[in-house]
């Protein structure tokens, strides 16, 4: 889905160029196991491609909203996985 909103050229050109759609993929995983952050830890993990990544959450209330990986809203936390956690993002991550 997060692909899907990408503009179309941008997206397309991605896919031609395999080293950078590589690049683009590997910096939204990270070889630790990093749980979702208390309220008001900022906390950051390193991508497989050496980059890091922040990850954010900010306090409404008495709940944890505002899941947030860099400028990514973080959609669904802790997916649990037989190789990791997974947290769902609403846009695709492009490394700077």
């Amino acid at each position: 889905e997060a692909f899907a909103r990408m503009p179309q050229l941008e997206r397309e050109a991605l896919l031609k160029d395999k080293a950078s759609l590589a690049e683009v993929l590997t910096y939204h995983l990270v070889r630790d196991r990093v749980k979702a952050p208390r309220v008001g830890s900022p906390r950051t993990a390193t991508t497989v491609n050496g980059a890091t990544l922040t990850i954010t959450v900010k306090n409404r209330g008495f709940k944890r909203r505002g899941f947030k990986v860099n400028d990514a809203k973080i959609v669904k936390t802790e997916i649990l996985a037989s190789n990791g956690v997974i947290h769902a993002i609403d846009s695709v991550l492009i490394p700077r």
